[in-house]
């Protein structure tokens, strides 16, 4: 099956002009804006075309540079350079190109903006990328709103549409996704107004009076939220919100991948639903995080990253690199919180096992209904003969007991009605 490079070399020849937006070219702008353009365009002021923004990239980045990078990032080089190769994306303008890292404040954010017509843009912000400070700054999310790369989010979105014109596509994957939604809850309502569609590709969501208080049902109707099939990113603080479920040629956590995502033609393969046995973890996260009190999420978070950052590590791949070094140091960290605190941490990890043990149950309930029986020959055949015959219609009564004496029957067949 086709996926988001294969699509680029179906549709490379047919321009925006012939065929619109679709949310495939969505998926492709959110990884775009995984592209580190320091150095390539100014920030904020900058603007070029993606092809004149590659050639400049990929002669500052050499091949043995780009091998070392993250598999994220060397994908997203690769459909930076499948963008240059084709005629539906290598000349648009990009804009408004943002990005801002900083560790002591727990901020991870990136942003630019595509021109694809004068008066049509999208919008892409940058997911998680693999620094411990972008995943902390996620986990944040769980206790508190807004974090900071929401609220730079809002500020991007304000500062180049409150004097625009035009019509706006807003997107992203993974916290990308959900930068898009919080960025559209809390523009103005003219620029509201003006917005599209808004993509959250396994984008998380928020917490129920996050929705309430930013008016998440002004926006609601333009939101196209997808989710693979084992989703669980997407899902965390998701319950009555509307999605669509894709195929996914990967399995668990890495289908959040999206060049594991599944196309044709101008769209993603639909399926029907999250799997059943995800749908009860991500139930059971989502209880358990709402279950606790805010200080109980701060500390469990708080705790967590102090002992991840234990290993010395800026990011995951590093972590997992030397992974007897990172333990080591994470087992030592763990010996050094108080009391008080692992006690927290161990009452706040039972109640996540109990949620899910409750949740495992109640699904499990349903599918305990009481079977069929199969028949019991011998009993039907003594019940018939004690049966007493309608005087009126002998015949037909024989004839119906000799049917079911005699029918043969599907070992384990169901009833299909009383028609039968």
């Amino acid at each position: 099956m086709a996926d988001i490079m294969d699509y680029m070399e179906w549709r490379g020849d047919v321009t925006f002009d012939m065929i619109p937006v679709n949310e495939v070219d969505g998926l492709i702008f959110s990884q775009f804006a995984y592209i580190p353009l320091e150095g390539v365009i100014d920030d904020m002021s900058g603007e070029m075309s993606v092809l004149e923004a590659g050639n400049r990239f990929f002669d500052i980045h050499s091949e043995e540079e780009i091998r070392g990078y993250t598999e994220l990032l060397k994908n997203c080089c690769r459909v930076f350079k499948g963008m240059m190769n084709c005629d539906r994306f290598k000349n648009l303008k990009i804009k408004y190109y943002h990005a801002d890292f900083d560790p002591e404040i727990s901020k991870q954010f990136g942003a630019v903006t595509i021109v694809i017509h004068d008066d049509l843009y999208y919008v892409a912000f940058r997911g998680t990328d693999d620094s411990l400070a972008g995943w902390e700054e996620d986990f944040k999310a769980c206790y508190t709103m807004p974090v900071e790369a929401q609220v730079e989010a809002e500020s991007y979105l304000g500062r180049i549409f409150n004097d625009y014109d035009g019509k706006i596509y807003i997107g992203g994957h993974s916290k990308g996704g959900n930068l898009a939604v919080y960025s559209a809850m809390k523009c103005a309502p003219f620029v509201q107004k003006r917005i599209q569609k808004i993509y959250s590709l396994d984008g998380p969501g928020f917490r129920p009076e996050v929705l309430k208080e930013c008016h998440y049902n002004a926006i609601e109707g333009k939101v196209v939220k997808l989710l693979p099939h084992s989703s669980m990113i997407g899902m965390i603080f998701e319950r009555d919100i509307h999605y669509r479920v894709v195929e996914s040629n990967s399995h668990g956590l890495l289908q959040h991948d999206p060049f594991s995502w599944l196309v044709e033609e101008d769209h993603f393969v639909d399926v029907d639903d999250i799997y059943e046995s995800q749908k009860i973890m991500n139930e059971a996260l989502n209880e358990w995080i709402l279950s606790l009190n805010e200080e109980q999420v701060r500390t469990f978070v708080e705790t967590l990253y102090q002992v991840i950052s234990a290993s010395q590590a800026d990011d995951l791949i590093t972590f997992t690199a030397d992974w007897k070094k990172s333990m080591n140091a994470v087992v030592t960290a763990l010996k050094e919180v108080d009391a008080q605190t692992a006690e927290m941490l161990r009452g706040i990890i039972r109640s996540l096992f109990e949620i899910a043990k409750v949740k495992v149950r109640e699904e499990l309930a349903p599918a305990k209904k009481p079977g069929r029986r199969f028949r019991n020959k011998k009993k039907e055949e003594k019940a018939e003969a004690h049966r007493p015959v309608p005087e009126d219609a002998p015949d037909a009564t024989a004839a119906q007991g000799s049917a079911a004496r005699h029918a043969p029957r599907l070992r384990g067949s169901r009833h299909r009605g009383s028609a039968e």
